[in-house]
């Protein structure tokens, strides 16, 4: 009767029930169900045990690392840290043709390091240079559509929320992850600047400055000094194990609110209240998703679902490469529908002993389904960055999906790049001692 839960799952989810009440309710049903048909007139014992597994699941020190990352970003965006790295892309990359755009995505590469969420970076960048770039004359789908395009580079490049989740679920270092995470990131960064240089050509685009001078460099350099020094603290500590991403997330919003509050000045004591609570409005969400998600996980476990996937996946090819192109389909038309954290989340208990049991690294399989699933945060029809551009341009999300499109066919080459170069994911990992 278990089996019924995913089928559940996903018809709660159609007709307009919140992921965290879906991953709850559709197990707790089941339970119910099936103890009606036998007469077990024990039910409620399992399903007390199926939610207290809600708080069991967010009982976890490495989680702590999601809150404290959160509240780093928040401080950094209200003390103005994001209008000095623009400031800094635009001092380096402002003055090639369609330069504006350049700088949309090298923004977007710097606060990565720094946030890790792809929703904050639409918003905080959008803000500032969809209005910019569609005063210079590119089109507002445009400037909305390489926005949102750019915003997936947040959850690859460390720190990662998701990446976080994933180690927590399928018991990966989160270290390892970090670490893998950094030449894919790259990658994508690279590789939507390259279709912005082919498409700045072809429509003539706008160039957005005259070339800064090495004293304008130094002087955008020397304003963004404290906050690049944000990732270089992050990545640091937790690579050459001087702490444990934990650790490091806390050090992280402490320099935020260090540097915000007393080296920039640009924060007052009278924002800290505001800061928190969004930081900590956004923490409880992902943190009650992690929490349901793992008494979701339970019940996967019970049902013998990964066995059976398992045994259904192998009769359709015994070849991994075919094998891993068809799991990218999958995580592709998933990852239209389903937010990246749920979906890892509901997904990898399933997917991930599959591939490890056929060999493929772990740490190599987990970049593929991250990396995956993020840039489906910016896939039509549901992609929740697509809606996030939409509120801050002003665009439709039909046009901005339309827009889209070539930005999203070079982030697909990325994906079948990282899946069927393993070295992509795991030589940095390796070069820092993991022995996978």
């Amino acid at each position: 009767m278990l089996i019924w839960f995913l089928p559940v799952f996903l018809t709660l989810l159609l007709i307009g029930l919140p992921v965290f009440f879906g991953l709850l309710a559709a197990p707790g049903l089941l339970i119910w169900w099936d103890a009606l048909i036998r007469g077990d007139t024990t039910y409620m014992r399992d399903i007390a045990l199926l939610y207290r597994n809600v708080y069991n699941g967010m009982d976890s020190t490495p989680l702590m690392a999601i809150p404290f990352f959160m509240l780093a970003g928040e401080m950094m965006n209200r003390g103005g840290i994001t209008l000095r790295l623009v400031e800094f892309a635009q001092a380096l990359m402002g003055h090639f043709r369609g330069g504006l755009a350049h700088v949309n995505v090298f923004s977007s590469m710097l606060f990565a390091g720094m946030s890790g969420s792809a929703v904050a970076d639409t918003s905080a960048l959008g803000s500032m240079l969809i209005p910019a770039m569609e005063k210079q004359g590119y089109p507002r789908r445009f400037a909305a559509a390489i926005t949102a395009a750019s915003s997936v580079i947040g959850p690859i490049i460390p720190p990662s929320g998701i990446m976080i989740i994933y180690a927590y679920v399928m018991e990966v270092s989160v270290k390892d992850l970090f670490a893998a995470g950094l030449i894919p990131g790259i990658m994508v960064g690279v590789g939507l600047m390259v279709i912005t240089k082919v498409m700045a050509d072809r429509y003539d685009f706008p160039v957005a400055s005259e070339r800064a001078s090495w004293t304008d460099r130094g002087q955008a350099s020397l304003k963004a000094f404290f906050p690049l020094l944000t990732p270089v603290i992050i990545l640091g500590c937790i690579l050459w194990g001087i702490t444990t991403p934990t650790e490091a997330s806390a050090l992280a919003a402490a320099y935020a609110l260090f540097i915000s509050l007393f080296v920039l000045r640009t924060m007052t004591l009278r924002d800290v209240p505001e800061v928190l609570k969004r930081a900590a409005l956004a923490s409880a969400v992902v943190l009650l998703l992690v929490g349901a998600a793992m008494a979701f996980k339970t019940v996967v476990s019970l049902s013998r679902v990964p066995e059976n996937m398992a045994d259904f996946v192998l009769t359709l090819s015994s070849n991994p490469l075919m094998l891993l192109f068809l799991i990218n389909l999958l995580l592709f038309v998933v990852g239209m529908f389903l937010d990246a954290g749920p979906a890892i989340i509901i997904l990898g208990p399933i997917l991930g002993p599959i591939f490890v049991n056929m060999g493929i690294d772990p740490v190599h399989f987990a970049m593929i389904m991250s990396v995956n699933l993020t840039v489906g945060l910016a896939t039509p029809p549901m992609g929740l960055v697509l809606f996030v551009a939409s509120s801050v341009s002003g665009e439709r999300v039909e046009t901005i999906s339309k827009a889209i499109l070539p930005f999203l066919a070079v982030e697909i080459v990325v994906i079948f790049l990282i899946t069927y170069v393993p070295a992509l994911s795991l030589t940095v990992p390796r070069l820092l001692g993991y022995a996978g």
